[in-house]
């Protein structure tokens, strides 16, 4: 059976179901309207104080029998008050442009309701959201800002709260901001296009402000002339005083040797994480150190750079302070055990290093892969076994004179960790790594190889700086692609330098 036209006119007429908060957003200029309150008990002067709070020069009339002294006392300091104290009549209702409802009489606030629906008034009814026309938010002020928060009636609770944020999150200065924008605004001639040039070329000062030659390189200048004086004080030295050319001369080249080495590792292991122990350890055993002196050398020289490039990071925000107090405390352990053990039984090291450079392999290629896949799965599928992968980056570390990097922020990227807060992480949780297994391999094996020693520790201090702020320009995706190849280069190596061993 079809239906008739008129069940067809009823359903175009019948409104929808109304899905989310449908409230339409509105700044009222109570001080150009007439607004009526009725009712003056606890209630109303709530009702009072929050229009006279927003608008000090709304035009309010108040009509009740019964009023609460408060109101007296408003009204007697702000000559825009008018009370009535009387019982309500439709009357009241003439000359007026908005009414609120502050009596606990459903009945007569139902009545009311209808009686300024036929005079086109809208209508606000405390406590009684079925009858209001309108609901008054929370607000947030800062001079001329003002935010009104709703929750639909649902939850003055939750706006309260919301409140209570904002009031304390957002500046008092930027009340100041917005005079100052005003003031540019009006200051703009000319068409549409023609201000936007304008506004253009002076907002641009604020991202790009002018400085001079040496404001722009100050850093570098201080760099220049402090090489410059070192330089010249080391020539003067070398021309004029035989003791020092004789002490130059007699420094072991190893000293040298180890001031580049330590520079260039450094600067690749401060943009990307890792590596140093890795490329250092590598060198140290190639120059004739053996592994428990070459991690000492190692971690020794890694107290001062990893210092340095972690306080970068954290002055740059690139440091995950939740993921660092996971990961600490079993790192430490795991490299004070691991640098113990290694100063003990330094011949064992050998035999485990090619099953920490297949793992590596093979974290190496998973980076990679995510490297190129980086916004499919982000955020998913975080690794969540900070603990012992800590303990055991620390114990690997320590004990076979590097891996830090190479496991810890291997595992972290290729388990859906940001790259650029886990480098920042790793960074600054190696310094106490290194402090503590430095003092360890101090206590147990004494000062040796100072040449060694030495030279890492000022190459590496020199680059740290440098490589923080490098990384830190340098894409998520870059980070983990640069990650992967290194990891995969230095793993590999150290597999096949082990078979050609067992050839």
């Amino acid at each position: 059976m079809l239906p008739s036209p008129k069940s067809n006119l009823v359903a175009e007429v019948l409104p929808k179901e109304e899905k989310g908060n449908q409230l339409f957003p509105a700044f009222l200029k109570l001080n150009e309207l007439h607004t009526l309150l009725i009712g003056a008990g606890v209630v109303g002067l709530e009702k009072l104080n929050a229009i006279v709070n927003n608008s000090t020069a709304a035009k309010v009339t108040i009509v009740a029998k019964d009023i609460h002294a408060a109101i007296f006392e408003i009204a007697a300091s702000n000559s825009n008050i008018k009370i009535k104290q009387k019982a309500f009549s439709a009357d009241d209702l003439e000359d007026v442009d908005i009414v609120f409802a502050a009596t606990n009489d459903n009945v007569f606030n139902a009545e009311l309701r209808k009686l300024a629906h036929q005079k086109g008034l809208l209508v606000n009814v405390a406590d009684k959201p079925d009858l209001c026309d309108f609901y008054l938010g929370s607000i947030v002020q800062k001079g001329d800002l003002k935010i009104a928060i709703s929750t639909n009636g649902k939850s003055p609770t939750i706006a309260k709260r919301l409140k209570e944020i904002l009031n304390e999150g957002i500046p008092n200065e930027l009340d100041q901001t917005l005079q100052n924008m005003s003031t540019l605004r009006q200051n703009l001639n000319g068409d549409f296009a023609a201000k936007v040039k304008k506004l253009n070329k002076v907002t641009e000062r604020l991202v790009n402000p002018q400085k001079s030659f040496a404001e722009r390189n100050i850093k570098w200048l201080i760099w220049l002339v402090a090489v410059a004086f070192i330089l010249a004080v080391g020539v003067t030295l070398w021309e004029t005083e035989p003791e020092f050319q004789s002490f130059l001369t007699h420094i072991d080249p190893l000293f040298y040797w180890f001031l580049g080495a330590g520079f260039v590792f450094a600067m690749i292991d401060g943009a990307i994480g890792m590596s140093y122990g890795v490329t250092s350890a590598s060198f140290s055993l190639s120059m004739g150190l053996p592994p428990a002196s070459a991690s000492m050398a190692i971690h020794i020289s890694e107290v001062l750079s990893n210092g340095i490039a972690g306080w970068m990071h954290y002055k740059m925000g690139n440091v995950n302070w939740k993921l660092f107090k996971i990961l600490i405390i079993p790192a430490v352990v795991g490299a004070v055990l691991g640098a113990y053990i290694l100063s003990s039984l330094e011949l064992y090291s050998s035999y485990v290093k090619p099953i920490v450079a297949v793992y590596t392999l093979f974290l190496g290629g998973v980076i990679l892969t995510k490297a190129f896949n980086i916004k499919r799965k982000r955020g998913k599928e975080k690794i969540k076994n900070i603990g012992p992968l800590g303990f055991i980056g620390g114990f690997i570390d320590a004990a076979f004179g590097g891996g830090w990097g190479s496991i810890v922020l291997s595992s972290l990227i290729a388990g859906g960790r940001h790259p650029l807060f886990s480098l920042g992480t790793v960074k600054i949780s190696r310094f106490f790594i290194a402090t503590l297994s430095s003092l360890t391999f101090f206590t147990m094996l004494g000062g040796k190889y100072w040449e060694a020693v030495l030279g890492l520790i000022i190459g590496s201090a020199l680059a740290s700086p440098i490589a923080a702020r490098v990384s830190n320009k340098i894409s998520a995706k870059t980070i983990m692609v640069a990650v992967g190849i290194i990891v995969m280069l230095a793993s590999l190596r150290s597999v096949i330098m082990f078979i050609l061993k067992l050839i």
